[in-house]
Formats: C-alpha cells, sequence, structure tokens
C-alpha cells in the first residue's frame, strides 16, 4: 500500500511538472505570435477621419502660403482636401508592412503631458520609401490624439513636415537643405480646420 502511495505522488508530480512544460511553451507561443501580429497606431486612418470630419462639418478651411516671408490666403475647397494631403495618405500607416522598417518607442512625456508614440527606421530605408519618421502624441487622460507629426523626403535636399493638431489646424513645411548643410524653409502652408 505504501508502495502504491508513493508511485502515485511520484506519477502525479512528474504528470504536473509535464503538463507546467507545455503551459510554458504555449504561453511563449501566444507572445511570439501577439509580437508578429504587432500594428502601428493608425495614422493614416486617423487623417482620413480627420479629413471626411472637415468634409461633413462643410466648412472650408482656411489655407495660408508663405514663400519668402509673403503670406497669401484663401479658402480651401472640400474637394481639395485629398488631394492636398495626398503626400501624408501614403504608405498606410497602421497596416504590418511598416512594422519590418520602423519600431516603435512610446513615452509618458511629462514637459507636454502627453503619450508619445515615435517611430524611427529600423535600418536603411528602400530608395521608394519617403516617409523617414513620425509621432502620434496621445492625451493621457481622454486617450485621444492631440497631434500628429510627420517627415517625408522629397529629394534629397528637400523635405516635407506635417503637423496636424486635432481639430484645429495643419501645418505642411516643405525645409530646403543645401550641400553645406544649412538650411532654409522654402515653403509653409497652413490650415485652419475649425472656426
Amino acid at each position: 500500500m505504501k508502495i502504491f502511495f508513493g508511485l502515485l505522488i511520484c506519477s502525479s508530480f512528474l504528470f504536473s511538472c509535464s503538463n507546467q512544460q507545455k503551459s510554458s511553451d504555449t504561453t511563449d507561443s501566444l507572445k511570439k505570435d501577439s509580437t508578429e501580429k504587432q500594428s502601428f497606431f493608425p495614422v493614416t486612418d486617423f487623417i482620413k477621419g480627420e479629413i471626411f470630419n472637415i468634409k461633413k462639418s462643410a466648412i472650408n478651411p482656411l489655407h495660408y502660403t508663405t514663400v519668402n516671408n509673403r503670406t497669401d490666403s484663401a479658402w480651401l475647397k472640400i474637394e481639395q482636401l485629398d488631394s492636398v494631403f495626398q503626400e501624408f495618405l501614403q504608405p498606410e500607416i497602421g497596416s504590418e508592412n511598416l512594422i519590418s522598417l520602423f519600431t516603435e518607442k512610446s513615452f509618458f512625456d511629462q514637459s507636454i503631458d502627453a503619450i508619445t508614440l515615435t517611430y524611427d527606421p529600423t535600418a536603411a530605408l528602400p530608395d521608394s520609401m519617403k516617409l523617414t519618421h513620425w509621432d502620434v502624441y496621445i492625451d493621457p487622460k481622454s486617450n485621444k490624439v492631440k497631434r500628429i507629426y510627420m517627415i517625408k523626403e522629397i529629394d534629397k535636399n528637400n523635405i516635407i513636415q506635417l503637423t496636424w493638431l486635432t481639430n484645429k489646424w495643419a501645418t505642411m513645411v516643405t525645409i530646403f537643405t543645401n550641400d553645406k548643410g544649412e538650411s532654409t524653409i522654402k515653403k509653409e502652408e497652413k490650415f485652419i480646420l475649425d472656426f
């Protein structure tokens, strides 16, 4: 009888160790699957949603253009919104194809009271990839996006930056950098989205 109980206890112990190992393997497998299916914050969908809301409001944004310290203003037609911001709607951000090219870092920035998601290249980008960096700023209290900031390389010497302040305004700044590394603003566009 004592031998029977001894064998029963030993087999129970071995069985539980075996199950624990399988459980650990399953947990590791689930962790791998969840990281492989990671996707970035859907910036493109967010901007498209903002454009949709502007169209729905039927209020034309006020468009300021500054070139060589001279500013002109005009009402932007609702039909032009998609084409004006087209540069920042491609490539699709939020899809899984950018995970191999960029890395996401997140932190709470107390100086601006925002959770910041920062995206930078993991290595040299292919020539076809003009998007080089972007940030998403989220209000920690409301969990809503406060601001989007993006940088695209137009060519070797020119970049364009987009700053989108949710429901308020957007700016696109084109910056030229000469071969000496000196930068100048070629053009600045500001869009007042809410009145």
